[in-house]
């Protein structure tokens, strides 16, 4: 079984991207249009919009277009990314998603597949569009870092129930647990072995919502074989806000 870095996959379909080093110097836009470019330095807005975030086939690059401006949309995308990862001990990772994290995961799909079809790409959007959160959600890539065949065969078994374990805790005590995605329950769940990876989504009542935002807030992991927490940046908890907030 292969080590699961920071990528996303499907069963049985092909490893995402590596991300590349390097400075954003602009903003992905949608099929074919222009690229809006901005001056080195400037900050990027990149918070989600209002209403319905989640993509339309508008919003895919051909292959043409998105071979074009890969290499700085993927480096762009790379401090997103790090604004929205959590480690949580030294086997686990966390990535919380959202509309940017989904975009560049369906565009390196298509890249991977050479996908032409509108037809394709609707597939794509239907496999990762239930990522995308939506005010009130937030929506999560769970990892496990394992990186020999010894420590597969050691935490897939250990770690059963992985996909029930994991919680963020508010400052107020009360806790927000992850539920796992319906759509890829089937194939990632199992009684007497966990899976690589889980994805997951918290739903907030409003009041949560804002008690998320008041003070303190970790992410729980309470398996009985893996028991860790570990609390959001500053830097992640605003980041999460704009997917909780409208």
């Amino acid at each position: 079984m292969p080590s699961c870095k920071h990528g996303h996959y499907r069963t049985n379909r092909s490893r995402s991207y590596a991300p590349i080093a390097g400075r954003c110097t602009c903003i992905w836009n949608s099929r074919r249009t222009n690229q809006i470019t901005i001056e080195k330095d400037t900050i990027v807005n990149t918070s989600t919009p209002a209403g319905n975030r989640k993509l339309t086939l508008d919003d895919i690059a051909d292959l043409r277009a998105y071979e074009r401006e890969r290499a700085e949309f993927r480096s762009h995308m790379i401090e997103v990314k790090r604004k929205r990862r959590v480690a949580l001990g030294d086997i686990m990772t966390i990535m919380f998603e959202n509309r940017d994290t989904m975009r560049l995961q369906i565009q390196e799909m298509i890249r991977a597949e050479k996908l032409v079809t509108d037809e394709g790409v609707l597939e794509e959007l239907k496999v990762y569009n239930p990522m995308i959160p939506m005010p009130g959600q937030l929506c999560a890539t769970l990892f496990l870092e394992l990186t020999s065949e010894e420590q597969v065969r050691e935490w897939l078994p250990k770690l059963a129930g992985l996909e029930n374990s994991i919680s963020l805790k508010l400052s107020d005590g009360s806790t927000v647990r992850g539920a796992i995605d319906a759509q890829h329950a089937a194939g990632l769940t199992r009684p007497d072995v966990t899976a690589a990876v889980h994805y997951l989504t918290f739903e907030f009542t409003p009041e949560q919502v804002e008690q998320f935002a008041f003070g303190p807030v970790s992410v729980v992991c309470d398996q009985p074989q893996y028991l860790k927490v570990a609390e959001l940046s500053s830097v992640t908890k605003d980041e999460l806000l704009t997917d909780l907030r409208p």
